[in-house]
């Protein structure tokens, strides 16, 4: 089942990957390092907003979705969800209306933040909506609608970069129009399924005291990923924020990806394996999930670090290249982390509904972050930011299992992970003992390392097993090998 609904959701994690590498592409050529400074700048600045006033929201959706069903009290919960949902959006929009109006910005800062809060604004609504279809397990709609979303307005926000003087609020421009498109599709379809439902203040109560530490955990994890940004533009100015946050997107965006994808799939199926069938039923589902998250993502991490170099020069602008390089191996570590804090760890705080505890274990590195930044940034530039996240990053995820244990006895597969690091050090050796021409293109060596570090990796999780993919590839070869001897007979 894990393995239909990870090819199920595969469509998004393409559109998010040809968005997200498109994006940095094509952006780092059309802005300079300053523009693209501030579109970083309004995007930690959207991504706060969303998870102060909305995530709350679409937590509480994507957990107590299953049990509504099961209970047959989805209708008032829809109703009660998309009431909150309303009313947050009007607060939103005039709260965040005035504060850029009011604050000492430029005025083509407070165009590029105007569009990022209507982003943020749209893309909630479409949000909570698409938590209800994941939590629904209905993996087909999802999967249509978000890829609509995501290549829409990614064009869309291409397109407005070019065409327009709106520069680096384009892409936020497109986000808004693409995400109030898809609303406008869904959203009458998910009304119709509150049909009948009543607004219930108890309902929203057992939401917020679930969802609201999860918000005050999310924007602490922003904090982390995202503060330093504007450390850096106080410390060494908005030039270097957009060198950063090219070299940051390169390495933690292809992370994330994969996390979110494997994420997708998994947290529904564990949250029903708990609901529906106990407490062993979900620690099998969670296990079985690390299994995939580690062998998908600790090859990415490793192969980020190694291709570095040419990464760098095939996919950021001249302007960005060369400190972009040096940020990728260390961003791929703390994205690692941090992917395996979020998506896994976090999983035992979430179960357990402890949430109130997760956000008081991300207040740690979240402000051993912004300390570490004071000290090093001054001293070392922007290696100083990118050292003091990964250790931040690996504080974070410490605490995380220390803590989460206590509360869910989230299974920690060590063995699992060490027969993936395994794999991963054949996959490094076999890159690094080649002697690569110097003389090649970028753009030939990084298909090369890559491709020969993917070969590798390859082999060497066949022969480990590791989540059981040699077994998973005899039973398909075995399925084809029969099917071929019924069509030849």
């Amino acid at each position: 089942m894990l393995w239909r609904h990870l090819l199920g959701y595969l469509p998004v994690n393409i559109a998010q990957a040809v968005a997200g590498f498109g994006g940095i592409f094509l952006l780092t050529r059309l802005l300079t390092p300053e523009d693209y400074g501030r579109y970083g700048l309004a995007m930690a600045v959207m991504m706060f907003f969303h998870s102060i006033f909305f995530t709350w929201l679409e937590a509480a959706m994507a957990r107590f979705y299953a049990r509504a069903e099961a209970e047959g009290n989805l209708q008032s919960q829809l109703t009660s969800a998309y009431g909150a949902l309303a009313v947050l959006a009007v607060v939103c929009g005039i709260l965040g209306g005035f504060g850029i109006m009011l604050l000492p910005l430029s005025a083509t800062f407070q165009t590029i933040l105007g569009f990022a809060l209507a982003a943020a604004i749209l893309r909630a609504g479409l949000n909570l909506t698409m938590q209800a279809r994941r939590a629904a397990r209905e993996v087909s709609r999802y999967s249509l609608i978000e890829f609509f979303h995501i290549t829409t307005g990614f064009t869309l926000g291409i397109l407005l970069v070019v065409a327009t003087d709106l520069r680096a609020a384009g892409p936020f421009a497109g986000i808004a129009l693409a995400a109030g498109m898809a609303l406008a599709f869904d959203l009458p379809r998910m009304l119709v399924r509150a049909k009948g439902g009543s607004f219930s203040a108890a309902e929203l109560k057992v939401f917020a005291l679930y969802g609201l530490p999860i918000s005050l955990s999310l924007v602490l994890e922003y904090a982390l990923s995202s503060a330093d940004r504007f450390l850096i533009a106080g410390y060494l100015g908005t030039a270097s924020v957009g060198v950063y946050t090219a070299g940051y997107g390169l390495a933690n965006r292809t992370l994330d990806i994969i996390f979110v994808w494997a994420g997708m799939a998994a947290a529904p199926l564990t949250i029903a394996a708990l609901e529906h069938g106990g407490l062993e039923d979900a620690r099998k589902m969670a296990r079985k999930a690390f299994g995939f998250m580690a062998l998908l993502t600790f090859p990415a991490a490793t192969g980020l670090a190694l291709v570095a170099a040419p990464l760098a020069a095939v996919m950021t602008g001249p302007a960005f290249r060369e400190q972009a390089a040096t940020i990728i191996p260390w961003i791929a570590l703390a994205g690692l982390m941090n992917g395996v804090m979020t998506y896994y760890l976090h999983e035992a705080f979430t179960l357990s509904k402890r949430t109130g505890v997760m956000a008081a274990v991300m207040a740690f590195p979240a402000v051993l972050n912004i300390i570490l930044n004071i000290i090093l940034l001054p001293r070392l530039g922007l290696q100083g930011a990118v050292i003091a996240t990964v250790i931040a990053y690996f504080a974070g995820m410490v605490l995380s299992a220390i803590v989460g244990r206590r509360y869910f006895p989230l299974p920690l597969p060590y063995k699992a992970a060490a027969k993936t690091l395994a794999a991963c050090f054949v996959m490094a050796g076999g890159v690094m003992l080649v002697p690569w021409p110097t003389q090649w293109p970028a753009l030939a060596l990084l298909f090369a390392q890559a491709g020969l570090g993917a070969v590798f990796y390859g082999l060497a999780a066949y022969v480990f097993n590791l989540a059981n993919c040699r077994d998973y590839a005899l039973h398909a070869l075995d399925r084809l090998r029969n099917r071929g001897e019924v069509l030849s007979s």
